[in-house]
């Protein structure tokens, strides 16, 4: 922390004494043709800006310069080497650069661009093509990754790097980015406080977005859309998930949500549809679901029985083919509480919004299909329909405790 606000002071008391000059680089007629001679000559303070065309250079950052982009030059890996590298630098920015063909390797993990050990640092409206990792950050504090464009071309989970990935960071805002193709789209380890938002999470190899030992978290407002899973949250405590949608994550094991481990989390507002499972739920404690919608998934919610304390209240379960499922008989204090389920058949005598009848999501065929598989061919069959009115009137399988004694007549909105 001292040589950090010793770094900033320094480039403060520069910028002061009318540092902050600008260097033109082209290919005929600036004042250089590369990108690391204008940086290696600048001061702190100083713009570089690049014009149009090819540069294929191994480029290291590692004094408060900003590096400015016309027309999206474009930065060449030629699939060898990582293309930027910043380190231990302080205040600087990267814009409109077109970065592309990074080398590969998984004992440096090499990416477009790298920043290590780092901070007060803006990276926007860069494009990121064919890198092994894309943009990648270790140990920075205090960035924003603004409107970005990341497209990879992953082929295997285990030959590909993640579009965003972050590692041992803290107070980085995420926002209006796109990723796609990637192994997974943004990746959060061991990164506190921070804020992701409005980004567009497609067609990743594993997940859209995935924390790992991450605390003190909001993501709000993306959109996680045919991942191999949307999201997964693990091991992690007091994360917030406002407004995102969860689609067409679709697979034999597959779901929109994963939660795995975690406490203490807010969930408001999410949208999950047409995916496998909606939110699947494991060893997770004190979750709070509030307003979500979910729309025709195979299971809405899969809660195993070490889930304990979790709260479910005025959400949407709207034709889902199983509302609730899970593993045991027991429940653990999960509460469901004035939710709309559209496959509630009660009625509402005294008028007040809210079924007479408790409702039940956890069916029987839903604990046959998942001991016997084979049996869902007989999905929707009449014979089916009978087990779990059955099962509704005299509990056998089915956790008893789990059920919303008051739900929802209406919509909630």
């Amino acid at each position: 922390m001292y040589r950090y606000n010793l770094t900033l002071i320094v480039f403060c008391i520069l910028v002061m004494l009318g540092y902050g000059n600008e260097i033109t680089v082209c290919k005929s007629g600036c004042d250089t043709d590369s990108i690391q001679y204008a940086i290696d000559v600048s001061m702190p303070g100083d713009k570089v800006i690049v014009k149009k065309g090819i540069y294929k250079e191994k480029i290291l950052l590692d004094k408060p310069v900003s590096l400015i982009g016309e027309d999206y030059p474009i930065i060449d890996g030629e699939l060898k080497y990582q293309n930027i590298t910043v380190k231990n630098v302080y205040g600087f920015k990267i814009i409109g650069f077109d970065i592309r063909n990074s080398g590969m390797s998984y004992v440096d993990d090499i990416a477009g661009l790298k920043i290590e050990e780092s901070g007060n640092c803006e990276i926007s409206n860069n494009k990121f093509y064919n890198n092994f990792f894309a943009l990648y950050l270790a140990s920075v504090y205090n960035c924003k990754l603004i409107g970005n464009r990341i497209i990879g071309q992953a082929k295997s989970e285990g030959s590909s790097g993640n579009g965003i990935h972050i590692w041992n960071s803290k107070n980085i805002y995420v926002f209006n980015n796109y990723v796609k193709g990637h192994r997974d789209g943004i990746y959060f380890e061991f990164v506190l406080d921070s804020k992701i938002e409005n980004n567009f999470s497609e067609k990743n190899l594993r997940y859209g977005l995935h924390f790992m030992f991450s605390d003190n978290d909001v993501y709000i407002n993306n959109t996680f859309k045919n991942n191999g899973a949307g999201v997964a949250v693990m091991y992690s405590k007091n994360i917030k998930m406002y407004k995102n949608k969860y689609i067409y994550n679709r697979g034999p094991a597959n779901y929109g949500l994963l939660l795995k481990e975690i406490v203490n989390s807010e969930l408001k507002e999410n949208l999950f549809y047409k995916n496998t499972i909606g939110v699947y739920m494991e060893d997770s404690n004190r979750s709070y679901f509030e307003r979500n919608t979910f729309k025709e998934n195979g299971s809405a919610v899969r809660l195993l029985a070490n889930c304990e304390n979790n709260v479910f209240k005025k959400n949407n379960f709207i034709n889902n083919i199983f509302d609730v499922t899970t593993n045991s008989r027991q429940n653990y204090g999960n509460v469901l509480s004035e939710n709309y389920w559209s496959s509630y058949e009660g009625f509402d005598l005294n008028k007040d919004g809210f079924g007479d009848l408790p409702y039940k999501p956890v069916t029987l065929s839903s604990y046959l299909f998942e001991k016997y598989p084979p049996l869902f061919i007989l999905l929707k069959s009449f014979f089916m329909y009978l087990l779990d009115l059955s099962e509704r009137v005299v509990p056998t399988l089915t956790p008893t405790t789990l059920s919303d004694d008051k739900p929802s007549l209406k919509v909630i909105k």
